[in-house]
């Protein structure tokens, strides 16, 4: 048997909380000395104690933890809760992480506000594109809500591209539209085709044309004016780059006629070495 301090130790836990897993008869000792009052445990305890654990890390009362004890919730049962518990947790990391980003992009916009880098802002008209092109919808044009959308619509394109044995001639072009109603965006994914592409079926095979869930094939017009400016690094950390663009166009006597265009000039494995280029389609004001 072991004291407690020694069973302890081997539990990972504190002689405190096994003190007050006994009291409310959660796991007693195997033995007390009624001269001493000492708990002594056995080996075979840890089997409960590990469950106890578990199942309390998994957010369960430990009224609930009781219960399940004792309808002898079995070794794969709890490995079960377990692995979705650990799911949950990573999901909720990836969002604090994401959410995290969206917090250091905002600190940056505002760090840099009253800057005004000319040097990085370039004019120029963008050329007329033909494109093959998958469409989702956003929540918003939150970063948090863009990227979830258009990541996967680019893996799925790039797949239909491929099984068609369609070479995209040129980088990805994301761009938006206001969605007809409730305040969501239409978020397209496109890569730029020869022009004796007509169409892509759904299963990825060249056809005569475009049935539902298909890759559409669209003429995206040229531009007489854009204000661009080259982000580096994860778009979810566009932000700032994207204000800054903002209140050159302000400053500089343009207005924003619509969402801008991104074009992907580099996109490695690693997210922070991605290159991107913002096109706002612009007028002149006045």
């Amino acid at each position: 048997m072991f004291t407690i301090g020694d069973f302890a130790k081997h539990g990972r836990v504190s002689v405190r909380m096994l003190r007050h897993y006994d009291a409310i008869g959660l796991l007693r000792p195997a033995h007390v000395d009624q001269a001493s009052g000492y708990r002594y445990y056995e080996a075979a305890q840890l089997a409960r104690l590990n469950r106890v654990i578990a199942l309390k890390d998994l957010g369960f009362s430990l009224q609930q933890v009781a219960s399940i004890l004792d309808d002898r919730v079995s070794a794969e049962e709890l490995r079960g809760m377990l692995r979705l518990r650990h799911a949950e947790l990573e999901t909720a990391m990836a969002d604090a992480a994401a959410r995290l980003a969206q917090v250091e992009a905002r600190l940056r916009s505002i760090e840099s506000e009253g800057t005004m880098p000319a040097d990085d802002i370039v004019i120029k008209s963008l050329p007329a594109m033909r494109l093959a092109e998958l469409t989702g919808t956003a929540e918003s044009y939150d970063p948090q809500d863009i990227g979830p959308v258009i990541g996967p619509l680019f893996d799925e394109l790039c797949r239909r591209l491929d099984a068609a044995g369609v070479v995209p001639t040129g980088p990805g072009v994301a761009r938006y539209e206001d969605a007809p109603e409730g305040g969501a965006i239409i978020v397209h994914a496109g890569l730029p085709v020869a022009a004796d592409v007509q169409a892509v079926d759904g299963d990825g095979s060249v056809g005569a044309g475009a049935g539902a869930g298909s890759v559409r094939i669209v003429e995206l017009p040229g531009v007489d004016r854009a204000a661009t400016i080259v982000h580096r690094g994860s778009m979810d950390k566009v932000l700032p780059t994207a204000q800054t663009l903002a209140r050159w166009i302000d400053a500089n006597g343009y207005r924003s006629t619509g969402y801008a265009r991104e074009l992907t000039l580099a996109c490695p494995e690693d997210r922070g070495q991605w290159v991107t280029e913002l096109q706002e389609p612009v007028t002149a004001v006045g």
